[in-house]
């Protein structure tokens, strides 16, 4: 695919499509803007390249229909802030009023566009939006990772009209990382899996048996893979039609020889209440009217040694319901982990990347994706299709 460094800018109309759907507070102030300060090394690239910049991006799941809570202008404020200069907002993304605004820049001159997913054609990845939002421009540049995974029409159509088509740096970045991570890893590479589901992660975990020397298994998830063992694990949440699918994976890491871990004790509650009682078992003992919220101490400390000799640790999903502080200590010992680790460490999901920001570690981490979604697709083994099409329109 063609990166941005790739194309001439100077004096060009160049569409952004970014990913600004940054969490607001109940007065619309942006409450993270981790997404927005990604992007900005792009931003200024074009900028001293003297390139008119038209930024597209979408807030929240609005329903195709123009709702002014899930306005962009609280962004346009922080990124102007950010550029250090002003950043003009559209009322729309398409329309006569936009085409206007923007026949009318200037070198340097900022455009924010209104909400794509105020257009329900940006969800359906309509040609006709597609072809407007493209007649803005005379390059579009992705650097939406974590929406690159979304069949949009800002993703992938707009790919056929734009006249040249390019990645940004965060793409590029991801990419890279991602490819260091799986493509040409140091090795022994370690794969950390959390979250709630294994139904969410099973895809993950099946291509990752090709790559992965160890699998460390955490979060609500690991339930499902303690009872396929014979554990009781009381009222935990459990899949209970992945029982033998979890089995299946363990038999196939056993065979391949890769090291399968799993919780040897937990922090249990009989609810997830900030106020409720709570106990260390070990995954033998989980009481029948209780559930597990975390992995314990002893479990932290087995995985710890287990990351010791790691040279690249993947890690996806939290290790218990670390929102709640009597049931973080599992996640937050694993954050401690990998920053202090000597490997090359890449971690992805929404969740975890919140863990690793609320521990104040986020700078001792290698690379900390901006993708849930995108990044778990791809250890899915899945082509994005937001790449797929920079790839095509390159062709």
């Amino acid at each position: 695919m063609k990166r941005i460094q790739d194309v001439e800018l100077s004096g060009k109309r160049v569409f952004f499509r970014v990913d600004f759907n940054v969490p607001l507070d109940e007065f619309q102030n942006i409450t993270d803007d981790t997404r927005i300060r990604a992007v900005l090394p792009t931003l200024r690239y074009a900028l001293d390249h003297n390139a008119k910049l038209i930024i597209g991006s979408h807030l929240g799941r609005p329903k195709g229909k123009a709702a002014p809570e899930f306005s962009l202008s609280p962004v346009v404020r922080r990124l102007g802030r950010f550029l250090g200069k002003q950043v003009m907002m559209a009322k729309d993304c398409i329309g006569d009023e936009v085409k206007k605004l923007v026949s009318e820049m200037q070198t340097g001159d900022v455009i924010m566009l209104e909400n794509l997913r105020f257009h329900s054609q940006e969800e359906k990845n309509d040609d006709a939006f597609a072809k407007e939002l493209a007649s803005l421009c005379d390059v579009y540049v992705n650097d939406a990772f974590a929406v690159s995974h979304r069949v949009n029409a800002s993703v992938a159509a707009i790919t056929k009209y734009a006249p040249v088509s390019a990645a940004g740096f965060l793409l590029q970045k991801e990419i890279d990382y991602f490819k260091k991570a799986m493509a040409d890893p140091q090795r022994p590479l370690v794969a950390v899996v959390g979250g709630s589901k294994v139904s969410s992660k099973i895809g993950a975990l099946e291509n990752m048996m090709h790559h992965v020397d160890k699998f460390i298994i955490g979060g609500a998830m690991a339930n499902t893979f303690l009872k396929s063992m014979g554990h009781s694990v009381g009222k935990s949440k459990v899949e209970d039609e992945l029982i033998d699918v979890a089995g299946g994976v363990m038999k196939k890491a056993a065979e391949k020889g890769i090291k399968f871990y799993l919780p040897v004790d937990a922090v249990v509650a009989a609810n997830l209440d900030p106020k409720a009682e709570i106990k260390k078992v070990t995954v033998q003992e989980i009481p029948a009217e209780w559930m597990v919220a975390d992995i314990g101490p002893a479990t932290s400390q087995l995985y710890r040694e287990a990351l010791y000799d790691a040279k690249t640790i993947v890690w996806n999903g939290p290790m218990g319901v670390f929102e709640i502080d009597a049931f973080s200590r599992g996640t937050m010992a694993m954050v401690d982990c990998l920053a202090n680790s000597y490997a090359l460490t890449i971690v992805g999901g929404g969740d975890t990347d919140v863990a690793v920001h609320k521990a104040g570690e986020s700078d001792r981490i290698t690379y900390i994706s901006t993708g849930g979604g995108a990044f778990l697709e791809l250890l899915e083994g899945k082509t994005l299709p937001g790449v797929a099409a920079l790839d095509q329109a390159d062709k």
